[in-house]
């Protein structure tokens, strides 16, 4: 697949260029400014540079000048809205292989790039190296994206480093920022990757049930228990075990979570025979734990059992540069699901994303894009589609619900102030919308 870097400092304009590229087949990355795009060169394969003549740092005329020195053999595209003559020369001399104006004409680029690749091609056969096609089979779509802001950049840097070792990780982060991907990609890259997965939501267990979602149970322990059943970390032996939500756990369960990761083993409820096991831990929580422990609320020795290293989400308004490129694969996704045909956001929605900050993070953007989808009677979506965009964005209470009393009465308010609308409510109070339903079932307050 041909790879192909956009160096271009308009985050909506080169979005929608990469994004129409990828649908062409290309594979493609960008960067903001010249630095950026040094250090992706650098650091990976580049087979065709597209590149705005005006950047922030330096100009593309300046990393023409840094191939040369480096005897780096990519052609560069020169993109300016400043088509001038002087200018086009001068980039031409000092080796880019041509120079298209704004706004880019998109068969007039495609056709500029079949000629910068036909040009590398043969550069390559004079080395005896075979050249990539042009329009070559796109990689199978995945199932997230890990961004490309700095941001992202460091967390998966740090995935990397701890998925092969046995330490237990603690994934902290705000609700849908994407917390279990990143304990799914843990297993996926630790020396545990052939063996089981296991998640278990720990908002949504009953207090009296989890001993049994954890450890199993044998015929006959308590009423109901009609057969006997395998609990998670028997599933997960040998593999990993994901507790998302882990703050959730009573004190009571959190005490023979303990004992079971101390001493590895577990006895099912109602047997009197202990199973050795062999899980490694991830955990996920959007609650300050440490304010739980003073709190009385969380164990502190089971704290720094699941905590040997620590991953914190950022949410997505901090990641401002990763925003489009969500967008657009939401809608990738949205599009294969209900089979449209859709290119991608005009300009007022494309801002709109960028200026909205987002309180639900991925989960919330991931909804809203289907939705609209669903909606967009053209080609591309629009503003008219995000009708959450038009208004302000909820305020989050933020207050962690972990005093009976006192949520009670926050969600009852936020419900209030919502009209009922329960995904709203749990935007307000800063959760997802099943640990809200879990609360109005504890509570009695659902209809």
């Amino acid at each position: 697949m041909t790879s192909i870097l956009i160096v271009e400092d308009d985050i909506t304009y080169g979005m929608m260029l990469k994004t129409w590229l990828g649908k062409k087949g290309f594979q493609v990355t960008s960067a903001s400014s010249i630095a950026r795009a040094q250090k992706h060169i650098e650091s990976g394969t580049v087979d065709l540079i597209l590149s705005d003549l005006r950047l922030p740092d330096k100009d593309g005329i300046d990393l023409l000048k840094w191939l040369g020195e480096r005897n780096l053999q990519i052609p560069l595209i020169i993109m300016t809205g400043y088509a001038d003559i002087q200018s086009a020369v001068q980039s031409m001399k000092l080796g880019a292989c041509d120079y298209i104006a704004k706004p880019i004409n998109p068969d007039e680029l495609l056709k500029k790039i079949e000629e910068a690749q036909k040009m590398r091609a043969g550069h390559s056969s004079s080395k005896g190296t075979p050249a990539k096609g042009i329009g070559s089979t796109p990689l199978p779509p995945s199932d997230y994206l890990e961004g490309e802001s700095d941001t992202a950049k460091q967390l998966y840097n740090y995935v990397k480093l701890v998925s092969p070792t046995n330490m237990s990780v603690l994934i902290n982060g705000a609700s849908g920022t994407g917390k279990e991907y990143v304990a799914h990609r843990i297993h996926q890259l630790s020396k545990r990757a052939d063996r089981p997965f296991v998640a278990i939501d720990c908002g949504s267990i009953p207090k009296e049930l989890a001993a049994s979602e954890f450890f199993g149970h044998i015929k006959g322990a308590f009423t109901g228990a009609l057969t006997d059943k395998t609990g998670a970390f028997v599933e997960a032996n040998g593999g990993t075990i994901f507790l998302d939500e882990i703050g959730n756990l009573s004190y009571e369960v959190q005490i023979q979570l303990l004992r079971a990761l101390q001493e590895r083993k577990i006895r099912p409820v109602g047997s009197n025979k202990e199973i050795s096991v062999d899980v490694r831990l991830v955990s996920a929580t959007n609650e300050n734990l440490e304010q739980a422990i003073g709190k009385g609320m969380f164990r502190e020795d089971l704290y720094h059992r699941i905590n040997e290293f620590t991953l914190r989400m950022p949410q997505l308004k901090d990641r401002r540069e990763d925003i489009l490129l969500f967008a657009n694969f939401f809608l990738d996704q949205a599009n294969r699901e209900m089979d449209k045909q859709l290119t991608g956001f005009d300009d007022k929605a494309s801002r709109a994303l960028l200026e909205y900050p987002w309180p639900g993070n991925l989960r919330q953007m991931k909804n809203m894009v289907r939705r609209a989808t669903l909606l967009a009677q053209g080609k591309f979506i629009t503003i008219n589609e995000l009708s959450e965009l038009k208004g302000p964005a909820p305020a989050i209470i933020g207050i962690p619900l972990r005093n009976e009393e006192a949520e009670k009465h926050q969600i009852i308010e936020a419900l209030r102030q919502t009209g009922n609308n329960k995904s709203r409510a749990a935007q307000l109070l800063g959760i997802d919308r099943k640990t809200l339903y879990n609360k109005l079932k504890l509570y009695h307050l659902s209809d």
